[in-house]
């Protein structure tokens, strides 16, 4: 059971702007509120035919305890389970606060109505026939989403399978599952009703309890966004499960999800989320590299990490990290001491911790004194602890004991495997023992199967997470350690550049102005100087005459690049020299690219020929910015050059980016070691990098006409970075 909490002294999620926002904010939250707590339901369709969806959801409801008065309408029955029938809400002469409503989808419009008049808060539509069947249906739910709103009730679905809030004051299965949720303090959301079902089968084979269990279905009018914000205030619950088709809002997600994960002080509940549909489809008509590596699903890891929400791959995964969060403490480190009866599985173990990101703990020599005291002269007194085959829980309870007593220890994994002599059931009595004074995480790995069986059945009942192979053990330590560095990290603020904004806005408009919408590299290079951008030297050549003095003024060696807002990609017409060590070697360079663009593209406005200074060699890195049309704009880091659509060795945030979540770009791109140093380099300025992260969100909000933008590559160097490379796109009218 979820300790009490005075949900009354949480900070809330929205602030309200004005007494008007405050009054709607509250209607909201009594509308949310009769949702999940009603003192009275009506079940509208409510049915004698059993297998109907009428009759399983009045059942389901009376049968399991629901504590509140009960009201079946169905102008057909007198009666339904021995209790009266109304013809309709309109006959119920108390109050009633919710309706589930389980008719055809063509009469719900009517019941709505009546529900208004009545004064009903909330309704749950469990009916189908909505957008999901085609666009006569969609109709029909924008619809009855806008009469919802205008009535100010609280509509879940409608096409869901219902909620369960297993709170024992109140009890109730307001849904037509084949089962009640067992209670607990893990609330589970999701948008398919019918993995609903299946999860519930597995939630009751394996024990874990629910405090509430939603199903949201097409989310019409309440949504994922208004569910967190119910959740976050409830004291039953203390670990959030999500299953995610869409979301709707991405930065409002960005908001809710940080303040329950991280702002809600000692009442911080972690989420953990599977989001469907992992394609890159729609990424490949872009015309930046930024824009063809942003798939659905980078949008979508972004929008999670920058929310403290930790996304999983399976079901199975979600249910095995849930099931120690809702039991244990989060790690203070990631020094995890393993201890085993046998040397394999304890070498075994460790590689999968190292391979995690967690440390093996280095216990002091006191421990190991304390360890030697007790255990014999063959176990291994150091990390992982192997007690040798024949140990008995004496052994595992003295291991414990000095291991969980070691500051430089932040959690344990306790690895048992069956021998002749292992008291196994005892050993799990050991485990649950030390697991239960909750001041460090305890989780164990009873390896087997029928032999173990009543040793897991102990650790199950003293709230141990146990894992039957103890590699998914270190994962689960590896998410918690996450999930605990994510709450306890600094907080910083966006920072605020001084730039020249004018500059950038006379550019882009010049460019509308004359129909273009994408910018050639030498006014993208203008417009990144002008948000502070290390740019290198650089003049435009617009005739052979003008070769001379442009490079001159940049200076030898240097780059040449052909001018044109037409030509994208320049090498594909011969349009970039690299080197050009002389004047006899730019003239040569200038007569043949822009006869090549001529040659190969006649219709392209060529400007000239690009001159800039030649860099120096430096690591080769990519920054970029791509708009999704429902989300904002996503800011691209990662491994440059040639090969960036290569290696796609790249991490994405939303804009508008913190201090904190440029560095954390930085530092999650599998070849940061480059950044590092390698082989006796330097390494490179990682606050220059960041700022310049920061400069480009920053542009990117305050111009949100750019729809894409590329810097590739950039240099970094031990002191500071250059641009080389730039081209925008903008937004079409």
């Amino acid at each position: 059971m979820a300790p009490e909490t005075d949900s009354s002294q949480l900070t809330p999620v929205f602030k309200a702007k004005t007494l008007e926002d405050a009054r709607q904010r509250a209607r909201q939250e009594r509308a949310l509120k009769s949702l999940f707590e009603p003192n009275a339901i009506a079940v509208i369709g409510a049915s004698r035919r059993e297998g109907s969806v009428g009759h399983s959801v009045f059942k389901n409801l009376l049968m399991n305890g629901y504590t509140g008065t009960l009201y079946p309408i169905n102008p057909k029955n007198p009666s339904i389970m021995g209790v009266k029938c109304h013809q309709s809400v309109m006959d119920i002469e108390e109050a009633v606060d919710m309706a589930v409503i389980a008719i055809p989808a063509a009469g719900v419009s009517g019941v709505i109505d009546e529900c208004a008049r009545k004064g009903i808060h909330s309704a749950i539509v469990l009916s189908a026939g909505f957008k999901e069947v085609g666009s006569e249906g969609a109709q029909l739910e924008l619809a009855l989403r806008c009469q919802a709103e205008e009535a100010g009730i609280a509509l879940l679905g409608p096409n869901c399978l219902g909620l369960i809030n297993t709170d024992p004051a109140l009890s109730m299965n307001a849904s037509f599952a084949r089962s009640m949720a067992q209670p607990g303090n893990i609330a589970f959301i999701s948008q398919s009703g019918a993995l609903c079902t299946s999860i519930l089968d597995y939630a009751r084979a394996n024990h874990i309890g629910f405090s509430k269990f939603i199903s949201f279905g097409n989310k019409s009018d309440v949504d994922e966004l208004d569910l967190l914000q119910y959740l976050a205030g409830d004291p039953q619950t203390e670990v959030i499960l999500m299953y995610i088709e869409e979301l709707s809002e991405g930065q409002r997600f960005i908001h809710v999800a940080r303040h329950i994960t991280a702002e809600l002080g000692k009442h911080n509940k972690p989420i953990l989320a599977i989001k469907t549909g992992r394609t890159a489809e729609g990424a490949s008509a872009a015309a930046s590299h930024t824009g063809s590596l942003a798939g659905t699903d980078e949008v979508y890891d972004a929008i999670m990490a920058q929310a403290g929400v930790l996304r999983v791959d399976t079901v199975q995964e979600l249910f095995g990290y849930a099931v120690a969060f809702a039991s244990q403490p989060m790690p203070k480190g990631n020094r995890v001491a393993i201890v085993t009866n046998a040397g394999g599985p304890g070498i075994m173990t460790t590689d999968a911790c190292v391979r995690q990101g967690l440390q093996l703990a280095r216990f002091s020599e006191a421990t190991q004194a304390k360890m030697a005291a007790s255990l014999p002269a063959e176990a291994s007194l150091k990390n992982p602890v192997d007690l040798i085959g024949d140990a008995r829980s004496d052994r595992y309870a003295a291991a414990l004991e000095a291991v969980m007593a070691d500051e430089k220890t932040d959690a344990a994994l306790v690895i048992l495997t069956p021998q002749t002599m292992t008291d196994i059931e005892e050993v799990g009595r050991v485990v649950a023992r030390f697991s239960q004074l909750r001041t460090k995480p305890v989780i164990a790995s009873f390896m087997g199967g029928l032999d173990v069986a009543a040793g897991v059945e102990i650790l199950r009942q003293g709230g141990v997470p146990h894992y039957p192979f103890p590699e998914e053990g270190a994962r689960v330590l590896r998410s918690m350690w996450q999930y605990s560095q994510w709450r306890e990290r600094p907080r910083t603020e966006e920072r605020i550049f001084p730039v020249d904004r004018a500059r950038v806005n006379d550019l882009l408009s010049g460019a509308m102005a004359t129909g273009r919408y994408q910018l050639p590299e030498s006014e993208a290079l203008e417009v990144l100087e002008a948000y502070g951008f290390p740019v290198p030297k650089r003049g435009l050549a617009r005739s052979r005459a003008e070769v001379e003095a442009v490079c001159a003024a940049v200076g030898y060696p240097l780059v040449m690049k052909i001018a044109s807002p037409d030509i994208l990609h320049k090498t594909d017409v011969g349009g970039v020299a690299v080197g050009v060590k002389d004047l006899a070697e730019a003239l040569q360079k200038f007569d043949s690219m822009t006869e090549s663009a001529r040659r190969l593209r006649p219709n392209a406005d060529i400007w000239g020929v690009a001159v800039q200074q030649l860099a120096a060699k430096g690591r080769e890195l990519i920054l970029g910015a791509t708009r999704d049309p429902r989300f904002g704009t996503l800011i691209m880091f990662g491994l440059g050059g040639i090969y960036a659509e290569v290696l796609k060795d790249v991490t994405f945030r939303l804009a508008p980016l913190r201090p904190l979540g440029a560095r954390n770009m930085l530092e999650q791109i599998r070849g940061r070691k480059i950044l590092e140093g390698v082989r006796g380099e330097k390494p490179a300025d990682m606050d220059a990098l960041q700022e310049c992260l920061e400069r480009l969100s920053q542009l990117v909000v305050e111009f949100p006409l750019i729809k894409e933008l590329d810097i590739n590559p950039l240099l970094a160097y031990e002191h500071g970075a250059l641009v080389v490379d730039a081209r925008i796109i903008l937004q079409e009218e």
